[in-house]
């Protein structure tokens, strides 16, 4: 029964979600269902989407664990987006190629995949967040989840200074699981702030007290370097829930999941809401 529960070890020397995990917690196809646009955005700007650039996440034991942004968390979202009209533009932190949890992979579903190979080019070849000074071509922001968010979007001062300026123009934030560590960055060394930007928001967010349990059920091969929920709070973002239920939330401009369930749920509030925003500033 132990191997069952076990993360595992892989190829690379780097740790796998246990048997169990997989079983109960992935599928070979998502729950996407699209929905109706009866006007589509027809204009130039892009939904920005940042992603992680590095999938391995050492754990509070060492071990390290095989992560990046959950393929559902990212391309479930980005099918509503696109059915509402929009293109993207990606990035990562230094403009290496995109990492994915590909154990997590949707593996049968034909939309996913669709994308997928849309949007392959950008992703094996996305900009760097240091390279984009400002957000004028875009008409949102989309930060998919994912372990792997946490390894160095957190620190990153590019980042920080784009979503502060997302912030003073209430341009969409759409963002869910893990992603929200995200916004730890608009107040790091170099971005000119000293508070983060989402002080007295609430938001979504993959909880601690999940991430401390999972370990136990081998998706995690050990517990967390650091805690997601807990230095956002530090900062003053309340986070809504107690565990995770695929809920969704918006506050002001940011638009949030809590976990990779809620990626249907996030691409059915955020993408009329982005349309919207668009719409209504002419974009």
């Amino acid at each position: 029964m132990g191997g069952l529960f076990s993360a595992k070890l892989n190829a690379e020397g780097n740790y796998d979600p246990s048997p169990f995990t997989l079983f109960m917690a992935t599928s070979s196809k998502t729950k996407y269902k699209a929905q109706e646009f009866p006007t589509k955005y027809t204009g130039q700007k892009t939904i920005l989407v940042v992603c992680t650039d590095d999938g391995h996440l050492k754990m509070a034991n060492d071990k390290v664990f095989n992560t990046g942004n959950h393929p559902v968390e990212m391309f479930v979202p980005m099918l509503h987006m696109s059915d509402a009209g929009f293109k993207f533009d990606i990035a990562t932190s230094s403009g290496k190629g995109v990492v994915l949890e590909m154990w997590a992979y949707p593996t049968k579903d034909a939309r996913v995949k669709g994308l997928h190979d849309e949007v392959r080019k950008m992703m094996e070849s996305p900009k760097k967040l240091a390279d984009i000074p400002n957000l004028d071509p875009y008409a949102a922001i989309f930060i998919p989840g994912g372990h792997g968010c946490m390894l160095n979007l957190p620190s990153n001062v590019a980042l920080g200074k784009l979503l502060n300026i997302a912030h003073a123009r209430a341009l969409p934030t759409v963002t869910l699981c893990h992603g929200p560590s995200a916004f730890l960055s608009t107040c790091v060394d170099g971005t000119g702030q000293s508070e983060c930007a989402y002080k007295g928001y609430k938001t979504m967010c993959f909880t601690d007290k999940t991430d401390a349990f999972t370990p136990s059920i081998g998706y995690l091969p050990g517990h967390m370097p650091w805690k997601v929920q807990e230095c956002l709070e530090a900062k003053g973002v309340q986070v809504l829930n107690k565990s995770e239920s695929g809920a969704v939330h918006q506050d002001r401009e940011l638009i949030t999941g809590d976990s990779p369930d809620a990626a249907q749920n996030l691409g059915k509030l955020a993408a009329p809401l982005i349309l919207k925003y668009a719409q209504d500033n002419r974009l």
